[in-house]
C-alpha cells in the first residue's frame, strides 16, 4: 500500500488590508454611501479650518493662573484667570466664605457614595445605611448648627451642591413613585388605573417652569397659617413630581416588552402579584429601560437649571451671578463653558456607567 503524502501546512494568508483594521471602518462608518462621504468631507473642512484657531484660542494663546483684567483684555486667547478668580463662587454660590470647605465635602461624600452604589460588590442592604448615614452627614456639614458648626439656612446655598441635591434626590425618590404609576397605569382596578393615568398625563402635558412656579407659588396656600416650606424644598418636590411622570412611561414601555409567557410562567409557580412583579417582571423590565431611564436622569440634572427663575442659586445662576462683576463681565464665554464642562462631566459618567450597567446585567442573554 503506497503511502500518502501529507501535504504540508500552508501559512493562513491575511485578508485584504480594506477588510480590516482602521481602513475598513472608515470605509464602512463614514464613506458607505454618497451622503455619508460628503457629511464626512464637510465636517473634516470644519475641522481643518476651525479647530487651530479653537486650540489657540483655548491653550496657546490663553491667560492661565491668576491675573488682573487688564492681562486678560491685552490677551488674544481665553481668560481662563476668569474661573481661577470666581470658581468658588461658580461652584459654592453664597455660601459663607470661610465655611465652603463644607459644601466641598458634601460634594465629594456624593460623588463618592453615587460611585460607590454602582458596583455590584457594594448592592446590600448595608448600602442603604451607608446612604442614611451619609445624607445625614451631608445635611449636618450644609446646615451646621451643632457641633460649632455656625447655622448655614438654605437660602445661602448654591452652586453645584443645589444642582446635585436637586437631580440626585429628584431621581432617586422619583423612581420608586414612577414604578407604582406605572404599574398602576397598566392595573385591572379601575380607580387606580384612572388616577395613575390622570396623574401621569397632566404632568407631562405641562413644562418643568409652570411646576416650579406652582410650588413656589401655590404650595404655601395650601399650608396651615404659620407653617412654610422654605423654597428649595419647593422647588424638589416640583422635580420630583415631573421626573416620576416621565419616568413612569419608561418603567411602562419596559413592562410592555416583557412576553406574555413571562407573565403565565409566574402564574403557573403560584406567586401573587407583588412577588411575581418583584422577582419576575420588573428586574426584567428595568434592564431593558435602563438606557430610557438614564436619559431621564440626565435630562432631569440639566433641567435643574430651570429653578433660576424662581431665584434659587444653582450651578448656572451662580454661573451669572460671577459675570456681574464688571472687570470680568466680557469673559461670558469662558464662564459657560466651564459650567458646560462640569455639567459634562457628569453626563459623560453616568452615560458610561449606564452601557457598563447594560453590559453586566446582559452577560447572560449573550452567547
Amino acid at each position: 500500500m503506497t503511502a500518502q503524502t501529507i501535504p504540508e501546512k500552508t501559512a493562513a494568508e491575511r485578508p485584504p488590508a480594506a477588510t480590516v483594521g482602521p481602513i475598513a471602518w472608515i470605509r464602512g462608518n463614514l464613506f458607505n454611501t454618497w451622503y455619508n462621504a460628503l457629511i464626512t468631507v464637510a465636517i473634516a473642512w470644519a475641522l481643518i479650518s476651525w479647530l487651530p484657531g479653537l486650540i489657540d484660542w483655548a491653550f496657546v494663546d490663553a491667560v492661565w493662573g491668576r491675573a488682573a483684567p487688564e492681562a486678560c483684555k491685552a490677551a488674544e486667547g481665553a481668560c481662563w484667570a476668569f474661573i481661577r478668580e470666581k470658581y468658588r463662587l461658580i461652584l459654592f454660590g453664597t455660601y459663607p466664605y470661610e465655611e465652603q470647605w463644607r459644601p466641598l465635602a458634601s460634594i465629594l461624600i456624593f460623588v463618592t457614595l453615587v460611585a460607590a452604589s454602582g458596583y455590584r460588590k457594594f448592592w446590600s442592604r448595608k448600602l442603604v445605611y451607608v446612604w442614611i448615614a451619609a445624607l445625614l452627614l451631608i445635611c449636618l456639614l450644609m446646615w451646621g448648627g451643632v457641633f460649632g458648626l455656625p447655622l448655614v439656612e438654605t437660602r445661602l446655598w448654591g452652586g453645584l451642591m443645589i444642582t446635585l441635591v436637586l437631580s440626585v434626590f429628584g431621581c432617586g425618590i422619583a423612581f420608586p413613585i414612577a414604578v407604582l404609576l406605572a404599574l398602576g397605569r397598566r392595573s385591572n382596578l379601575p380607580i387606580i388605573k384612572a388616577l395613575s393615568v390622570t396623574y401621569i398625563e397632566l404632568i407631562r402635558g405641562v413644562p418643568l417652569v409652570t411646576l416650579l412656579f406652582m410650588a413656589s407659588v401655590m404650595i404655601p396656600l395650601f399650608l396651615p397659617e404659620g407653617l412654610n416650606i422654605n423654597k428649595l424644598l419647593r422647588a424638589q418636590i416640583a422635580i420630583i413630581m415631573f421626573a416620576a411622570a416621565y419616568l413612569a412611561e419608561v418603567v411602562r414601555g419596559g413592562l410592555q416588552a416583557i412576553p406574555k409567557g413571562q407573565y403565565e410562567a409566574a402564574d403557573a409557580l403560584g406567586l401573587g402579584y407583588w412577588q411575581k412583579m418583584r422577582l419576575i417582571i420588573l428586574p426584567q423590565a428595568l434592564k431593558i429601560s435602563i438606557p430610557s431611564t438614564v436619559n431621564s436622569f440626565l435630562s432631569t440634572l440639566k433641567d435643574t437649571s430651570l429653578v433660576v427663575i424662581i431665584g434659587i442659586f444653582d450651578l448656572m445662576l451662580a454661573t451669572r451671578a460671577a459675570l456681574n462683576d464688571a472687570p470680568w463681565r466680557t469673559y461670558f464665554a469662558e464662564a459657560y463653558v466651564f459650567a458646560a464642562l462640569v455639567y459634562f462631566v457628569f453626563c459623560f459618567a453616568i452615560s458610561r456607567y449606564s452601557q457598563w450597567l447594560e453590559r453586566y446585567l446582559g452577560r447572560g442573554a449573550h452567547r
